[in-house]
């Protein structure tokens, strides 16, 4: 049963990064059509991780949908971050490198800050331990999604640096 969600869960973040070649209005409607799907495969995989009581799942999942539409505000930058970096691939500059770069760092900011605002909100609801079986669970998706997302993304690694400007070369 694990092994199938895990093979659920891979297919579907395999599909999602080849959706960055399409025009944006398909791009977005395919990119929020694999987010619900992800979504709902996701609360599946926690719930059957978790394997919460009937008395401790009535109050984890309530907490558990607050967190996510929080954690959703955060990830649309995520897609605004991967999108900007798939239509600027090639032709990144210096600036673009820091601005995406910062964007991503406050991405990871904002998502660390959510789960210590939601830890103690998931213990007072259930317990320490469950809470902390929880965000086990959630840092093992993540790793799944950022692994699949790393891995279908090309490396700044590979391309070439942009020439100097003007500016830079009357700097230095």
């Amino acid at each position: 049963m694990k092994r199938t969600i895990g093979i659920s869960l891979f297919l579907l973040l395999f599909f999602a990064i080849p959706l960055l070649a399409q025009s944006d209005q398909t791009m977005d409607y395919e990119i929020n059509a694999l987010r619900a799907d992800l979504k709902a495969d996701k609360a599946d995989i926690i719930g059957q991780a978790m394997q919460l009581s009937p008395d401790d799942a009535k109050k984890f999942w309530p907490v558990y949908k607050q967190y996510d539409q929080e954690l959703s505000a955060i990830n649309d930058t995520l897609v605004q971050v991967v999108k900007t970096y798939a239509e600027k691939f090639g032709s990144i500059n210096n600036t673009d490198a820091q601005e995406l770069t910062l964007k991503s760092f406050d991405v990871q900011a904002r998502k660390v800050a959510l789960k210590k605002k939601y830890l103690p909100l998931f213990s007072k609801a259930t317990s320490p331990l469950t809470a902390a079986k929880f965000f086990q669970a959630e840092y093992r998706l993540e790793l799944l999604f950022n692994l699949k997302l790393a891995s279908d993304l090309p490396a700044l690694l590979i391309q070439s640096p942009p020439a100097q400007s003007t500016g830079a070369a009357k700097a230095q």
